[in-house]
């Protein structure tokens, strides 16, 4: 006879026999709802909104204005931004609705220019143009930006230096329309997504054997 102290099943319960007598209530819930012609719809997922929220790339973007300047290469163009696209702030739709503003980048963008460019800029033979208008048949924000700077850097100032046939960005392809008399053109534009349109500058300029260097307010890519 064993004893229970050498025994180790001793005092043991069999939970086996305990779990096959419970009964286990159906906890799923149905995928998919009657409607009221009695046909099966899917299920609608309660969190489908807040997703599109999250990965909405549509949302549009802001800057707060904090000085962040960098040089960026972007669609084989290099540029100098004085602004970083922001989480928060003003939209740039905000930004280029308000006159005010056109001051503001001016008065901050040209100090950024003349200490980049020092004595060449003075002793140079320098202008600034800015990117073709597309959807505006009056002066737009970077046009009204650049007479600014033009003014304050005491340089001249081309409009419609060239034409774009198209209103797409991505992949733009700009014609001459006027030709600067300056070797060294300033290109500036208001902000600068993909870079394309200042890459469809470059060619079209370097076509014409002017050299170029590449300015924006806000560099709109964290």
């Amino acid at each position: 006879m064993t004893s229970k102290l050498h025994n180790p099943n001793a005092g043991m319960i069999d939970l086996g026999e305990i779990l096959e007598e419970i009964n286990v209530p159906d906890l799923s819930c149905p995928l998919a709802l009657e409607s009221k012609d009695n046909k099966l719809t899917q299920g609608k997922d309660i969190f489908a909104e807040q997703k599109r929220h999250a990965w909405d790339k549509s949302v549009e973007a802001r800057c707060d204005f904090s000085r962040k300047v960098r040089i960026t290469r972007r669609a084989d163009v290099f540029f100098i931004s004085l602004w970083q696209k922001s989480l928060y702030g003003r939209t740039l739709t905000d930004i280029k609705g308000d006159d005010n503003m056109v001051d503001f980048f001016a008065e901050n963008v040209a100090p950024l220019i003349a200490d980049i460019l020092g004595n060449e800029l003075k002793h140079g033979n320098w202008c600034i143009v800015t990117t073709p208008k597309r959807r505006h048949l009056v002066k737009n924000f970077a046009t009204r930006i650049s007479e600014k700077i033009a003014a304050l850097l005491s340089i001249p100032f081309y409009e419609d230096v060239a034409h774009c046939h198209s209103k797409k960005r991505i992949g733009a392809v700009f014609s001459l329309n006027v030709l600067p008399r300056e070797q060294n053109c300033i290109v500036f534009d208001d902000f600068v997504t993909t870079g394309s349109t200042l890459k469809a500058m470059k060619n079209l300029l370097l076509e014409h054997h002017k050299n170029c260097v590449f300015f924006t307010g806000i560099n709109n890519k964290l």
